[in-house]
């Protein structure tokens, strides 16, 4: 909501014209794992880009719910933060948790987070939002980052509440490339996921295809302002004298592909960004997946392309993978008015959630 983001996605929208024209149904309609999306766009803001800009608009998305802050003491002697949604008095000690992940560089302050968050809390579900390490207004305390395929921090916590004792059922959401990282975790975890199930938002399904996506056109200008963010992460993290990897490099880097060939494959154990695309990308773990699970993507994501979208034999039979013709990158408004928005995401998603979370005999 500062002056710099604004400034920036405004010089975006400067360089729309005209909606987008429909992109056809790249998938196999008669298999019942990948349907066409009910989703479509409000009249007033057909453009992909359009939608995937206007959610970051101050006044695109009002509600606030109240968050209390817990710090998660990790593993290997780091920590991040979980943002809480305060619960009410009624709230039941069965209610099922509902678990975000948000995107890059991104944080509960998000308005797909705090959309979500709201939709959950009116049902009396506990919510959180997992941070990745460094995001948000929470500064971690090791020598790195996040990544696109860091899956030890969520099984960790699951775990954890798991442990504890979280009474009632848990399931979980992400966005873009939290929506990765939990792929990724449910294909990794398979028939011994702790969660009944998921659904994550515009993935990155493959890391190369993506990466090439956001050198085309306008994709361009979402590059340069991501890019712009990461760089300063980094120099707030770092210097050139205590930097992990090639500094000159890092701060000269003009694509997420440079970028993550000369940060974020260093700082993490990979070999370089192709060794970091391959082994991260979750589009090899979906056919592994054990627990019902949700896909939402749009054809025109700005931050990807069709050819993303998998073929139905590489889904497994809990997945779903829904494609939408329209909707941007994590916009999907389908109507209301420029100045109260109305978001089809959070109903869809827990509409697919909520029977999930009913116990045997209930």
């Amino acid at each position: 909501s500062s002056a710099g983001p604004l400034r920036e996605w405004g010089a975006i929208f400067l360089c729309i014209r005209r909606p987008d024209a429909s992109v056809a149904m790249a998938t196999d309609s008669t298999d019942k794992r990948i349907v066409r999306s009910a989703f479509r766009p409000a009249r007033w803001l057909r453009n992909r880009h359009a939608q995937t800009i206007y959610p970051s608009f101050p006044w695109a998305c009002r509600e606030r719910p109240a968050l209390r802050r817990e710090v998660l003491k990790l593993p290997d002697g780091d920590e991040t933060a979980v943002d809480w949604v305060v619960e009410t008095e009624g709230t039941p000690k069965t209610a099922p948790l509902l678990i975000i992940l948000h995107g890059l560089e991104s944080s509960a302050e998000s308005a797909y987070a705090r959309t979500l968050m709201q939709a959950a809390a009116a049902r009396q579900w506990r919510c959180c939002v997992l941070h990745f390490r460094d995001c948000g207004d929470y500064r971690n305390i090791l020598p790195r980052r996040y990544h696109a395929g860091e899956t030890n921090d969520v099984r960790y916590f699951v775990a954890k509440l798991e442990r504890e004792g979280q009474f009632g059922p848990m399931i979980a959401a992400g966005y873009s490339l939290g929506g990765n990282v939990l792929l990724k975790y449910l294909g990794e975890s398979g028939a011994g996921c702790p969660l009944k199930g998921a659904a994550a938002v515009c993935v990155p399904l493959n890391l190369h295809a993506c990466a090439d996506a956001l050198n085309i056109g306008i994709s361009k200008g979402y590059q340069r302002y991501l890019l712009k963010r990461m760089k300063r992460a980094v120099t707030r993290k770092f210097n050139p004298h205590t930097a992990a990897f090639d500094w000159q490099r890092a701060m000269q880097a003009s694509t997420f592909a440079e970028f993550d060939d000369a940060v974020t494959a260093p700082l993490h154990g990979f070999a370089n960004k192709d060794d970091y695309y391959d082994k991260c990308s979750s589009v090899h773990f979906l056919k592994r997946i054990e627990r019902p699970t949700l896909i939402v993507n749009a054809l025109d994501d700005p931050f990807m392309t069709p050819e993303v979208i998998p073929d139905a034999p590489l889904l497994s039979d809990h997945v779903t993978l829904e494609v939408a013709d329209h909707g941007g990158h994590v916009g999907f408004i389908e109507g209301g008015t420029p100045w109260r928005p109305r978001f089809y995401l959070p109903e869809r998603l827990i509409s697919f959630l909520d029977p999930l979370t009913v116990r045997p005999g209930m």
